[in-house]
């Protein structure tokens, strides 16, 4: 039996399917400075997308707006025909940080705020990210890239049809970095969910998204396919000269102030646990 088969009583159609997500005119103000300056983007339900761009251009601001976290000015965020809210059930949003508790095992952080019998799916789960074997040890015994495989298993037993990454992996040393990548294009290859990831990390994001979005103090300046099969070769010619496309655009362009701070939200608030 495959990892994670059993996790929700769907139909395997239902499990392929990510979700399509549209946003017109979508403008945010924090006082009078102009953070998302009227964004229009489509995205097909199943699409591995990366955002990039300097910091302060707007990127985690957009995740936050897609992860409930925070509301448009203006513009609206629709999945299909229907408010993007509609499907905030099937959302889930890993952060830089795996924000696992200390206080409980790596099993029950991957089951929080579980009803029932959870523990097979949260066994699955950690089968799916390779950590079976500690689902019944402390957080602190786990590397950096274990806490966030862990922070993965917790965000896939819920079954998502849309993950948004909020720079995951910009704290892991390198291979442990490209473990992680390679995984996560696994698992999406599996399961057939919409990713959203924000990066600073231009070669990460043409080595695992579909699709590489460029914001521009506040804009979309770069709409780039990447139209390279999978698996793919970090060391080809191809891949090469779409990194250094987008970052030959990123570094033409001043620097910005940072995003304002929103602020914090409740934990009950947050889909990344619960």
């Amino acid at each position: 039996m495959n990892a994670l088969s059993n996790l929700a009583p769907n139909t395997p159609q239902q499990l392929k399917q990510g979700i399509p997500l549209a946003l017109e005119g979508v403008v945010k103000r924090f006082g009078e400075r102009e953070v998302l300056k009227g964004i229009d983007l489509r995205i097909p339900a199943g699409q591995f997308v990366a955002i990039v761009g300097r910091s302060g251009c707007g990127k985690s601001t957009l995740l936050r707006l897609l992860a409930g976290l925070d509301a448009p000015s203006e513009g609206q965020l629709l999945v299909g025909a229907a408010p993007l809210e509609d499907a905030r059930e099937g959302t889930r949003l890993m952060f830089q940080d795996s924000r696992l508790l200390p206080w409980k095992r790596v099993i029950d952080n991957v089951g929080l705020g579980l009803k029932g019998d959870w523990r097979p799916q949260a066994l699955e789960a950690l089968q799916a990210v390779g950590l079976a074997d500690r689902a019944g040890e402390w957080p602190a015994s786990l590397s950096g890239g274990q806490k966030q495989r862990v922070a993965l298993a917790r965000a896939l037993i819920h079954r998502p049809r849309l993950l948004l990454l909020d720079e995951p992996l910009g704290a892991l040393d390198a291979l442990t970095r490209i473990e992680m990548q390679q995984l996560i294009e696994r698992l999406w290859q599996q399961h057939g969910f919409s990713v959203l990831l924000v990066t600073h990390d231009v070669a990460e994001a043409v080595a695992v998204a579909d699709r590489v979005i460029l914001i521009e103090d506040g804009e979309i300046g770069l709409d780039l396919a990447v139209d390279l099969p999978r698996p793919r070769s970090r060391g080809s010619a191809r891949l090469a000269a779409l990194e250094a496309e987008v970052l030959d655009r990123v570094l033409s362009l001043p620097p910005l102030p940072p995003e304002p701070e929103p602020v914090s939200p409740l934990p009950t608030q947050l889909r990344w646990a619960l």
